[in-house]
């Protein structure tokens, strides 16, 4: 049940405690009539009419153990109060029940406790209640203390093992795609020097060659005409197959043999390149004389290699800042911790980020709203949020099947669906994939909480909401981010 309505705040009316009361409920059925008589005189008994006892984030004064009736617990999530719990067992507890932390722990209710029906509760103060489990269970406190703060400290340091492993990840991945486009940049670099070198040797056959003035112009004009012709096929969508190529290379070689131009067959590609065919061939030749026609192709061949390797180079220096600028993106780098922010730069830095680890046999269809407005968050942690749904998604789906991010806006809250075609999460376990620690991965796989990380980043501190459907080929996460400024994040 969830509810968004304020619910009414309860009257109660104190009663007389009695310790053959208390002797029955679980909790204090062992103690002595001494240690019974203790609790009624420093605790009494409340009636209670069906409203709320205390609400989430109050001090927590009082812990409340239920003597009759029935209650609810809700926990806040968004601008919705949602029901975790409901009962009607005698002897519930519930409120200030980690007082004998002191102030080690936030002393706040966690949640809101509703009372659905008249009710009676016995009732201590906090300050007592600590008192009470420090004097009478000595022992049980400390191990209570190691347990509370042993497994806090041990879901920290699992839970940064799991960010660290999830950087490391991230790290070889970005570290490999940086790798190949570095490397085409450095070959077609050294590439580019050896046919500047012989453009330069061109250059001097030509400067003590048979070529006059107009022939030199008329070259000088194919060449532009030639860059440009590459130009328009370099932005062109028509892809040639690769028969295609190999024919039309055959025919560029065999022009050339017939025009008597040795090696016809290591200049064809660089035309074929430029979409040039032997119409274009002929039309050269009809510009030139016969004298300086091989001169002349072997010019400009070497014009559309060089202007072909410097594309290559951009290419790849391009890639490389792109994928620089996704890496800031991504971590955040030099900005506010909490920003307005267009949520696909973030999802699109992730994906990124991510490419190694989707490879190949996965297909991304981004189903973006574009005229979503931007939203107030925490831009470094959501991407982590990203991150590990992406991630989890790829794995589930083995390195085949399709990835789609879907982006909406419905009522004042912003939707990002994180869907893959995997095998789907068993209906038996379904319900635990947010628990910190469990995880459906092999032994070593996984620590089990990057699903638990990313349910308090998106429920804990941007207010919002996570959660799961799943079937076979159509798993489905989905994050509810609240647009509402009064519900935005928190730190």
């Amino acid at each position: 049940m969830t509810t968004t309505e304020p619910i009414a705040t309860t009257t109660r009316t104190h009663l007389a405690c009695d310790i053959d009361e208390l002797r029955t409920l679980f909790l204090f059925e062992h103690l002595s009539d001494e240690q019974l008589l203790w609790l009624c005189s420093r605790g009494h008994v409340e009636h209670v009419d069906p409203g709320v006892l205390y609400r989430e984030g109050d001090p927590a004064t009082d812990f409340y153990v239920m003597l009759s009736g029935s209650l609810a617990m809700y926990r806040r999530v968004g601008a919705d109060d949602v029901e975790i719990a409901r009962t009607g067992q005698v002897g519930v507890y519930a409120g200030a029940w980690a007082a004998y932390l002191g102030d080690r722990v936030p002393q706040t209710y966690t949640q809101t406790l509703r009372v659905l029906e008249p009710s009676r509760y016995y009732v201590l103060a906090a300050a007592d209640f600590a008192s009470f489990v420090s004097d009478w269970f000595p022992m049980a406190v400390h191990l209570l203390e190691g347990l509370f703060f042993g497994q806090r400290s041990s879901q920290a340091a699992t839970g940064q093992r799991e960010r660290l492993l999830a950087l490391g990840s991230l790290s070889a991945g970005l570290t490999h795609e940086l790798n190949n486009p570095a490397a085409a940049a450095t070959r077609a670099t050294a590439t580019l020097r050896e046919r500047v070198a012989g453009m330069r040797h061109k250059l001097a056959i030509i400067a003590s060659g048979p070529y006059d003035r107009e022939q030199l112009a008329q070259i000088i004009h194919l060449q532009e005409k030639a860059v440009a012709a590459l130009a328009r096929t370099r932005a062109s969508d028509t892809v040639p197959t690769a028969l295609e190529v190999s024919d039309l290379e055959d025919a560029l070689g065999e022009w050339m043999d017939d025009h008597d131009i040795a090696g016809g067959w290591e200049l064809a590609p660089s035309f074929v390149a430029a979409g040039l065919d032997t119409r274009w061939l002929d039309m050269v030749a009809s510009c030139v004389g016969p004298e300086v026609l091989e001169g002349a192709v072997r010019w400009l061949a070497y014009t559309l290699e060089t202007e072909s390797l410097m594309n290559e180079v951009e290419d790849a220096t391009g890639r490389i800042s792109a994928l620089v600028g996704a890496a800031k993106q991504y971590s955040q780098i030099g900005r506010a911790p909490d920003q307005t922010v267009d949520i696909h730069e973030l999802l699109d830095s992730t994906v990124t980020m991510l490419e190694r680890q989707l490879g190949d046999g996965i297909t991304v269809v981004k189903d973006y709203d574009r005229t979503l407005p931007p939203i107030h968050v925490y831009g470094a942690e959501l991407n982590q949020v990203w991150t590990n749904l992406i991630d989890n998604a790829a794995q589930a789906m083995e390195g085949h099947g399709t990835l789609t991010l879907t982006t909406r806006r419905v009522d004042d809250w912003l939707e990002v669906e994180v869907a893959d075609t995997g095998p789907g999460i068993p209906d038996g376990v379904v319900d635990r994939i947010f628990e910190p620690f469990f995880t459906t991965k092999p032994v070593g796989s996984g620590t089990g909480l990057g699903l638990d990380i990313s349910w308090r980043i998106v429920v804990g501190k941007h207010h919002g909401d996570l959660t799961v459907t799943s079937s076979p080929g159509d798993t489905r996460f989905l994050v509810r981010l609240p647009y509402s400024p009064t519900e935005g994040p928190t730190p």
